[in-house]
C-alpha cells in the first residue's frame, strides 16, 4: 500500500487534474484558477461547497433546482463513488482513472464522472443579478473568434449541440491540439476519459441532464440553455484554458 501511495505522489495529476480528487471547500474550488498546482488528495471524497448561495443564479436557475442538484444528485455521486472505491480497497486518483476508465467498474465510471463533472460545473457559473451581457474576454475570447469565426457563431454551435444531445449528458468546450472544439458526452462521461469520442482539456461544461433544469423549464431544454449563457463564469473558463 505504501508503494502505491508513493507512486501516486510521484506521478502527480494528469491533464486537468489540478482539480484535486478531494474537493472539500470553497478555497479549494476557487483554486481552479491555479490548476496544476494542487497535490493529489486521497479518498474519501466529499461534496464540495458551492461558491454562491442556492438562489444566487436566479432568475436563470432556480433555488430549488440548485439545492436538489447539489445536495441530492451530486451527493449521491460522491457517496456511491466512495462505496465503489471502498469495495476496491486502497487509495484512488480520480483523474488518473479516466485514462483507463473503459476498464473500470461502471460504478467508478458513472459516479467518478458525476463527481468530477459537477465539481467543475458549479465553478463555471456565477451570479448575474443585473442580467448584464455576458461574454468572454482576453485570450479565450480571441481564440473563440479564431476557431469559430465569432462569439455568436460559437454560441450558436454550442447551443445546437447541447440541445440535440439524446437523453442525458454534457456539452463541452475543450482545448485539443492547440485549438478549441465543441464536443458532447453521454451520461457522466467527460473528454478526459478514454471512452470519449473527442478528447481534450475541458474549458467549459454544461449539464443537460433533466434534473439540471426540469423543475423550472420542464421539457424546454433550449430555454434552459439560452438562460444559462447569462451565468457562464468566463473568468473560470479562461483559467481552465490556461491551466497545464
Amino acid at each position: 500500500m505504501s508503494d502505491r501511495r508513493e507512486f501516486f505522489k510521484k506521478i502527480g495529476v494528469l491533464g486537468l487534474s489540478g482539480i484535486a480528487t478531494k474537493l472539500v471547500s470553497n478555497e479549494q474550488l476557487n483554486a481552479l484558477e491555479n490548476l496544476g498546482k494542487q497535490s493529489v488528495s486521497s479518498t474519501p471524497f466529499i461534496l464540495p461547497s458551492l461558491p454562491y448561495a442556492y438562489n444566487a443564479l436566479e432568475p436563470f436557475i432556480d433555488e430549488q433546482t440548485m439545492m436538489i442538484h447539489h445536495t441530492k444528485h451530486h451527493q449521491a455521486y460522491v457517496d456511491k463513488l466512495n462505496k465503489a472505491i471502498e469495495n476496491m480497497g486502497g487509495e484512488f486518483v480520480l483523474e488518473l482513472s479516466f485514462k483507463t476508465i473503459s476498464k473500470a467498474d461502471a460504478a467508478i465510471r458513472n459516479n467518478g464522472g458525476g463527481h468530477y463533472n459537477h465539481s467543475l460545473f458549479w465553478q463555471l457559473m456565477k451570479p448575474n443579478p443585473a442580467s448584464k451581457e455576458n461574454k468572454p474576454s482576453g485570450k479565450l475570447a480571441e481564440l473563440i473568434t479564431r476557431d469559430f469565426k465569432s462569439f455568436d457563431d460559437f454560441k450558436k454551435e454550442f447551443t445546437e449541440k447541447s440541445t440535440k444531445i439524446f437523453g442525458s449528458g454534457w456539452c463541452w468546450l475543450i482545448e485539443q491540439d492547440g485549438k478549441l472544439k465543441i464536443t458532447t458526452t453521454s451520461n457522466q462521461d467527460n473528454p478526459l476519459m478514454d471512452v470519449a469520442a473527442e478528447k481534450g482539456k475541458p474549458v467549459l461544461a454544461l449539464d443537460v441532464w433533466e434534473h439540471a433544469y426540469y423543475l423550472k423549464y420542464q421539457n424546454k431544454r433550449a430555454d434552459y440553455i439560452t438562460n444559462w449563457w447569462n451565468i457562464v463564469n468566463w473568468d473560470k473558463a479562461e483559467a481552465l484554458y490556461h491551466s497545464k
